[in-house]
């Protein structure tokens, strides 16, 4: 899978080491930026992001920031993105599951190192359930503008 990976300052460090894990899962991850943990604007690295999922440029994309919050509300600006703030390994399930997240947005500052990786391997390898939850996600598109 291709994967956009962006972050803010807060999520720099993390950012790195998601990247490194997507490799060894056998998957592309590109880097989004920023180039270093000095301050940024995370709406101008989620939109990047959101972006490039929303043009079916890549897969998936992955989004950090200090709550993953913020970054969340900037990707579903974006036509066809369903981006969810998960925190733990319920909410990175089930975002694939029942709403076919393709935007993972993630915390710097409340997730530790092995929970966030726990999380990113799980939330890649669940399957969208379809079924009734395909109904809903219709409804969705269709609330979408242009």
């Amino acid at each position: 899978m291709r994967i956009a990976i962006a972050s803010d300052h807060r999520g720099f460090q993390i950012k790195a080491k998601i990247l490194a894990q997507l490799t060894e899962l056998g998957h592309e991850g590109v880097d989004f930026g920023p180039v270093s943990d000095e301050s940024v604007d995370y709406p101008d690295y989620g939109a990047k992001v959101a972006a490039a999922v929303s043009n079916a440029a890549f897969d998936r994309g992955i989004l950090i920031c200090g709550t993953g919050m913020g970054m969340c509300i900037v990707a579903n600006k974006f036509k066809g993105v369903r981006a969810a703030s998960c925190h733990d390994d319920v909410t990175a399930e089930m975002s694939r599951r029942h709403n076919d997240a393709n935007i993972m947005c993630l915390s710097a500052d409340l997730l530790g190192e092995r929970l966030a990786a726990r999380m990113v391997e799980l939330w890649l390898s669940t399957e969208f359930d379809g079924g009734r939850h395909a109904r809903r996600l219709d409804k969705i598109r269709s609330y979408e503008t242009d």
